[in-house]
């Protein structure tokens, strides 16, 4: 384990402490067809270098409110900040700067079969219009990052799950995102897998970056201290900070059962 990542879980390396990257005041997201609310008047704010795990059962309302700070989707109530400016207000230019901003880590990868793993990952920095010579720096330094150069050239489909998504990840990351936003990242892959994608998002937050990791893995809660919040019917039932004791038995088994 690299001696950044030792040092979080021991508790040795503390959030920055620099204001807010993200604020949710009274947010609830309903859909049409929805038998009940997503959200349900949530309020959260995350300052800028803090690892959260939002945590709770499928259905909780974790993606939907990942969603939103991507701006996938549009809070039905209340308001949504980030990065200081109010999503709602966007206008459709802006928001293709504010993802910019933003890394996003699925699932399911979403990785293009028909692309090798170097098109993939140069795809985040093509859409933002960089040169190629300063594209090809990047995809090949962070494939170095995440144990990848050697697979430069192969197709995605040849990969293994765990590399898929370590692929998944190194996208994310070329882009050098401010807030990084990962979706059950570990949901797929066995344990010493989920390791591995857990210590690379951990690498990214000791250097800066604003992380959020939903899952509904309540094993990935008893690794290190960090801050975790917990969705349950689309409320938050319970927000420990960092370095708290991680939440009780009891009040995940309330969660998981709601």
């Amino acid at each position: 384990m690299a001696p950044l990542v030792a040092a979080f879980f021991r508790g040795g390396v503390a959030p920055c402490d620099t204001g807010p990257v993200i604020e949710l005041f009274h947010v609830g997201k309903v859909y049409p067809d929805g038998e009940r609310p997503a959200l349900v008047d949530v309020n959260l704010c995350i300052a800028k270098g803090e690892f959260v795990v939002l945590a709770g059962p499928s259905g909780a309302g974790k993606s939907t409110l990942l969603r939103l700070l991507f701006c996938a989707e549009q809070a039905s109530s209340g308001q949504v900040h980030l990065l200081g400016k109010n999503l709602a207000r966007l206008r459709h230019s802006d928001v293709a700067r504010v993802r910019r901003t933003i890394g996003v880590v699925f699932q399911d990868f979403k990785l293009l079969p028909e692309l090798t793993v170097f098109d993939n990952v140069a795809l985040a920095l093509e859409v933002q219009g960089r040169r190629r010579d300063d594209i090809t720096r990047r995809v090949l330094s962070v494939l170095k990052e995440v144990g990848l150069a050697h697979k430069t050239h192969q197709p995605a489909t040849a990969l293994s799950g765990g590399e898929q998504q370590r692929v998944a990840i190194a996208r994310a990351l070329v882009v050098e995102p401010a807030v990084l936003l990962c979706d059950e990242p570990t949901g797929n892959l066995d344990a010493e897998r989920a390791q591995e994608v857990l210590e690379l998002l951990m690498t990214a937050h000791v250097r800066g970056t604003t992380v959020i990791v939903a899952t509904h893995d309540p094993a990935l809660l008893a690794a290190g201290r960090r801050r975790v919040v917990v969705l349950a019917g689309g409320r938050v039932v319970h927000d420990a900070p960092a370095f708290a004791e991680p939440p009780s038995l009891r009040t995940l088994r309330d969660g998981w059962a709601a």
